[in-house]
């Protein structure tokens, strides 16, 4: 098979790319540079700039690099700014993924690996979120996401195509400093920003019903997501694979986020304490995920730690600052 990757030269988008390659599986991808960038991509892999939208490049894309399966990661993902521009994400999450669905069935693609979130299960009260917990997003772009996976399940079924939608949750850490993530807008390279330019980190709410006050969440480094993908990809190429399968990708472990900053003190040896600010909107308490079903149909679990995470986002984290001086 030859698998497109939407996104590809993006933080995750990458990571997915040099797995994939690495495990001898040809790539094509397809990014429009809004937030990629070429010198992440492994040598050799074509990548064409372009626009998930534009049904007439897809349309060559898809026959030009005979492309039998599609990885689609291609999305935008910042909840403040969804719940400012929520017509855009519906547009560009939503709108864009009818194109490409029309465009890979048009091609007779029969293999679909979708990038999910668990921002589709909102704010559930329970200790371990399976995939039968209730989806009830809160802000656009879960909702985005969610409707992104009804319609990912009605074209394989219409197409019959199968499908696979992976729910990330918190993504950390990199696979080598250069594809490290270069924007501020997960709590990881938050705190880095803020040490760099000598501020103290924030800790938004340490009133939730949780040991030290702090919303706990489920980190997951992105090699061990890349190999998700690959393990996912591999399934979806099976001959006798067909119908949707929706798994959580995550390690089944809750850390607080005033944990993760102390670890981040550590790794980085600026230990000063965190500002306490008031709740932000829609923040749950605690989701963490059972990561038991990947483990089963994927046969795949998460093998790296918190620490690790952090202290590879922190190498990298320099690299690009001292790229940035």
């Amino acid at each position: 098979m030859t698998w497109l990757i939407t996104g590809g030269a993006g933080y995750i988008g990458a990571h997915v790319a040099h797995t994939m390659t690495a495990a001898g599986e040809p790539v094509a991808v397809l990014d429009d540079l809004s937030s990629g960038d070429p010198a992440r991509l492994p040598p050799h892999v074509p990548l064409i700039t372009g626009d998930t939208a534009d049904p007439a490049l897809l349309k060559h894309v898809l026959a030009d690099h005979q492309i039998t399966g599609v990885i689609h990661l291609a999305a935008r993902k910042q909840v403040p700014e969804s719940v400012a521009h929520p017509t855009r994400y519906y547009r560009e999450n939503v709108g864009a993924l009818a194109t490409l669905l029309e465009a890979a069935a048009e091609a007779g693609v029969r293999r679909f690996l979708f990038s999910s979130s668990a921002a589709v299960y909102g704010t559930p009260d329970v200790a371990l979120i399976t995939e039968d917990t209730p989806c009830a997003p809160v802000n656009p772009y879960g909702e985005t996401k969610l409707a992104g996976e009804w319609l990912v399940r009605a074209a394989g079924r219409a197409h019959g195509m199968a499908t696979t939608c992976l729910r990330y949750f918190n993504v950390a850490g990199a696979a080598a400093p250069e594809l490290a993530d270069t924007g501020v807008f997960n709590i990881v390279p938050m705190v880095f920003d803020r040490l760099t330019r000598g501020e103290a980190p924030r800790i938004f709410g340490d009133d939730y019903p949780t040991p030290d006050g702090t919303c706990v969440r489920d980190y997951i480094h992105v090699a061990d997501l890349a190999e998700a993908h690959l393990a996912a990809a591999r399934r979806l190429a099976a001959p006798d694979t067909a119908g949707d399968l929706t798994v959580n990708i995550g390690r089944g472990e809750g850390v607080s986020v005033r944990e993760l900053v102390t670890l981040i003190g550590e790794v980085t040896g600026d230990r000063r304490p965190a500002v306490v600010e008031g709740r932000r909107p829609g923040d749950a308490p605690r989701a963490v995920a059972s990561a038991a079903l990947a483990g089963r149909e994927l046969g795949w679990t998460a093998s790296r730690g918190v620490r690790e995470m952090v202290g590879s986002a922190w190498r990298g984290w320099l690299l690009h600052q001292g790229a940035a001086r």
